[in-house]
């Protein structure tokens, strides 16, 4: 026996602003699952837009959940539209009846990777950045980068990448994506090539797993009470509390704290994790810069979390996912300067988007050119990460302080420019 739901409402719905500045309203009125809010979060800030106000609530069965977003007015709401749908548990037709299809444990085939190579015959300030964006405008998912300037000056990009679409195996999705990328390389492009990478290339493509001490130490080693990075101010704005004296069944975890770009999203991922269900949720960003949210929540045997140990670690998990979502750092690297950001990886394997989109873009706005590239996932302190590995190029006219550029890619990756 299925979960009844009326054949003539969309499961998601979309209200856009109607006028510049307010937020558009997103509805999403489906079958429950355990992290639907994540993927539905993640979604969200890979289209480039941030959650100002959200309203979560489920039965365990049946969920309705209402975000109110802002940002980029260019957005392809139908695209948005399609994407949210797809995460949403899938229903069946039956006699003009939508009834609810239990989602089994079969998981997706991956998708493929292809390898996109490109040479150009110069370098200029922006060009990776301009490539990514290209790149994420097709839904082109870059899960590998190796970008080397051999000593004459000439660029080799090597980007290993799944389509949100899968296309790229046709002949026009290739065309199409070497004739925007074209038009962004302009004059400097000499050849572009794409090609299913097979497992011999894919092994290739994965480099070592080891990540030197050094490395490790720079961006791991900092936990709350020492974290440099964010500075005292926004330790002192960040409180996580858990009551269970409010309800029978369920945890309430009160969060406050200094909103940044995909905020919600880093509670939710961290939910999901630890396979914590949230029955009802509501958060809000004020003009003030603070975010505010209320979850009920409870575990997956349907408790409450009553355990301290296991209540300590969730609340230690949500403190740092906050309070340093991402890890970055500029150290030597015998005369060069690396810049190296950490980005945690879900347990389903799914990073956070955009991560080298805005590194790129911090970079382009600094004025930095960028000699060489480097991502990998490693395991580290138990966890997988996404490991980015940028060797800046400091020709002439390179100025900035290691602390001004770490400011920079921080604050475009949170948010607060």
């Amino acid at each position: 026996m299925g979960v009844l739901y009326d054949y003539d409402e969309d499961v998601v719905l979309i209200r856009q602003a109607e006028k510049p500045g307010d937020p558009t309203e997103i509805t999403v009125n489906c079958p429950d699952k355990t992290g639907l809010g994540c993927d539905l979060c993640r979604i969200i800030l890979q289209f480039g837009l941030s959650i100002s106000r959200g309203d979560v609530s489920t039965d365990g069965k049946w969920c309705y959940i209402l975000f109110w977003v802002v940002g980029k007015p260019n957005t392809r709401w139908n695209l948005l539209h399609m994407r949210l749908l797809e995460v949403c548990p899938s229903c069946s037709s039956a006699s003009g009846i939508i009834y609810y299809k239990p989602e089994f444990q079969q998981q997706p085939k991956p998708p493929d990777v292809f390898l996109l190579k490109f040479w150009c015959f110069h370098d200029r300030k922006g060009l990776l950045h301009d490539v990514t964006e290209v790149l994420c405008e097709l839904e082109l998912t870059i899960k590998r980068v190796k970008i080397s300037t051999a000593p004459d000056g000439r660029v080799m990009g090597l980007f290993f990448v799944t389509d949100t679409r899968n296309e790229l195996h046709t002949k026009k999705r290739q065309e199409d994506t070497i004739n925007h990328l074209e038009a962004v390389l302009g004059d400097a492009m000499m050849t572009i090539e794409i090609e299913l990478a097979g497992p011999e290339v894919t092994a290739c493509s994965q480099g070592s797993s080891f990540l030197p001490p050094a490395i490790t130490e720079e961006i791991f080693s900092l936990e709350l009470l020492n974290d440099r990075s964010n500075g005292s101010a926004v330790s002192n704005s960040l409180s996580v509390t858990m009551d269970n004296s409010l309800s029978p069944s369920h945890t309430l975890v009160q969060i406050i704290c200094l909103d940044h770009k995909g905020l919600i999203y880093d509670i939710m991922r961290t939910l999901k994790d630890y396979n914590i269900q949230t029955s009802y949720g509501r958060f809000f960003a004020n003009a003030k810069g603070m975010c505010e949210a209320d979850l009920l929540v409870m575990q997956v045997d349907g408790k409450k979390i009553v355990d301290p140990n296991k209540q300590n670690a969730l609340s230690s998990r949500l403190r740092m996912e906050l309070l340093r979502p991402l890890r970055v750092a500029v150290r030597s690297k015998g005369p060069d300067t690396e810049l190296l950001v950490a980005n945690p990886v879900e347990l389903s394997g799914r990073g956070r988007p955009l991560v080298f989109y805005d590194i790129t873009f911090a970079l382009k706005i600094l004025n930095i050119q960028i000699f060489s590239v480097e991502i990998g996932r490693h395991m580290i302190q138990d966890r997988e990460w996404e490991v980015y590995r940028i060797l800046l190029d400091e020709g002439d006219g390179f100025c900035l302080s290691r602390n001004k550029i770490e400011e920079g890619v921080r604050k475009k990756l949170m948010g607060w420019e």
